[in-house]
Formats: structure tokens, C-alpha cells, sequence
């Protein structure tokens, strides 16, 4: 078992006098959809074309778009500062929309079922949109080796539900206070033995007052019934953004560790 500590005073706090990384809103053409679709993308301080870059997919919460990492959490300063302390592996950042519909803002009813779908829907534009979009566009590693999903809440349960179904696809898996559009354990994972050879990090995270708790407990239970390697990291807080915050810093430190 990993002890980990709450992040550090000042991990989110803008450092003036150190280089910083890019975030942009880019847009790309969605098959599965239909129409262009928009999406964030970190690049690391110092990008460079004449150097490729591993990638994690980020996602969001149901109440969320591609910007609410961004507007509540400033993921780039962060991810900035772990560059300034040299605690990060180089990375882009990619902040996808996961309600993959044509009308695909957070608006009216969260819940309506059309919307749900939409979340189920990502799936399809993760790996057969966005991913090819973003290795055309920015240099970047292909393998399976050099990407990484996790996620908030419903994005917490995508990250589990998408990586976990596409582990040709993904070797880190993060979920931070995964929601209930979680799969059942055993629906995620059928062959628990192929999966730990496969998987380089599984990571479930989730405050101790957070409501939602049982889901990644289920899950945490569930992997050590069966022997899967994982973190199981319950921190103080609620389903909440300083929650979330810790998570990005401690997750992102470990990916792509060779």
C-alpha cells in the first residue's frame, strides 16, 4: 500500500518566475457525432515538435463541459508548478466535452436520459475521434504505454468504464469519487489476471465524507478480492473541487513512470 500525502501549501498557487505550459480550446470533427466538436489541450512548458509527449485524457463531471477543469481547478498551473519541481513525466493534457450530442451543453436537465446516453456515447468519439485528432495534431507517443485516462465523478466512472474496456488503448487508469454510471466490477474486469499484466497504474480516489464513497469502495473491494494491483486513496473531504485538485497532483506524478 502507497502512503500519500496531501498535496504541499502553494501546489495551486501561480509561481511568477517560472516557465509555464499553454491551454487553448481547440476543435476537432466528430464522426460519431456528427459535427465539430470542442475540446482543451495543455501543452507543457517548453513544447517542442522535435520531441513527442505522452498524453492524458481528463475528464469531467455531468454538470461540466470541456472547461470546467479550467474554470475550477486551473490544471495548468498544477501541472506547471510539478514541472517547476521536476515531478512530472512531459505530458499534453487533452480536457474533452464527454456528453458526446450535438447540442452537447451543460444545460437544462443534467439527467435527461438523451444526455446520459451522451456519456456513453464518448466512448465511441474518445477513441475514434478525439484520439486520432490529437495524434495527427500534436507529437505525441502512440502506445498504449503513453496514455492515461481519469476523471471526475462522471468522468471518474468514464475513466473506468472507457479504460477499462480499452485497455489496448490505455495502461494508466485514474477515477477521482467515481459516480454511478460505474459499471459493476465484475462487468469492468471478467479476467482480473489479464488486466493487472496489462495495467501499468489503476488509481481510485475518494473523500471520506463524500456520499458517492461505496462506489469506488465497491471497486477498491472488488480489485483486492481479485489480486489487481491499485491505489486506493480515501482523503479527507467531499465530492468537492480541493478533493479533485489533490487528485490531479497526486495521480498526474505517477503516470507515465517508466
Amino acid at each position: 500500500m502507497m502512503m500519500i500525502n496531501t498535496a504541499p501549501e502553494g501546489y495551486d498557487q501561480y509561481r511568477e518566475n517560472i516557465l509555464h505550459g499553454k491551454i487553448e480550446m481547440v476543435e476537432y470533427f466528430s464522426a460519431t457525432v456528427g459535427n465539430s466538436r470542442k475540446t482543451m489541450v495543455y501543452t507543457p512548458p517548453g513544447y517542442s515538435v522535435e520531441y513527442t509527449y505522452n498524453v492524458l485524457y481528463l475528464l469531467h463531471g455531468i454538470g461540466g463541459d470541456e472547461a470546467e477543469w479550467h474554470k475550477n481547478a486551473n490544471p495548468q498551473v498544477i501541472l506547471d508548478n510539478l514541472y517547476d519541481d521536476n515531478k512530472l513525466e512531459p505530458m499534453i493534457v487533452v480536457f474533452p466535452n464527454g456528453r458526446a450530442m450535438p447540442n452537447d451543453r451543460a444545460e437544462g436537465d443534467l439527467f435527461d436520459p438523451e444526455k446520459i446516453k451522451a456519456f456513453e456515447t464518448f466512448e465511441s468519439d474518445l477513441i475514434h475521434d478525439l484520439i486520432p485528432f490529437i495524434e495527427s495534431n500534436y507529437r505525441v507517443r502512440t502506445k498504449r504505454e503513453n496514455r492515461a485516462i481519469a476523471g471526475l465523478s462522471m468522468g471518474g466512472g468514464q475513466s473506468l468504464n472507457i479504460g477499462l474496456n480499452h485497455l489496448n488503448h490505455f495502461a494508466w487508469i485514474g477515477a477521482f469519487s467515481a459516480a454511478p454510471n460505474t459499471k459493476a466490477p465484475e462487468v469492468l474486469l471478467p479476467n482480473p489476471s489479464e488486466a493487472s499484466s496489462l495495467l501499468r497504474l489503476l488509481w481510485l480516489s475518494c473523500g471520506d465524507e463524500d456520499n458517492l464513497k461505496q462506489i469506488s469502495e465497491q471497486m477498491h473491494a472488488y480489485l483486492a478480492q481479485h489480486e489487481v494491483p491499485h491505489i486506493w486513496y480515501e482523503e479527507s473531504g467531499g465530492h468537492d473541487w480541493p478533493v479533485w485538485k489533490n487528485d490531479l497532483y497526486q495521480y498526474s506524478k505517477l503516470i507515465f513512470q517508466y
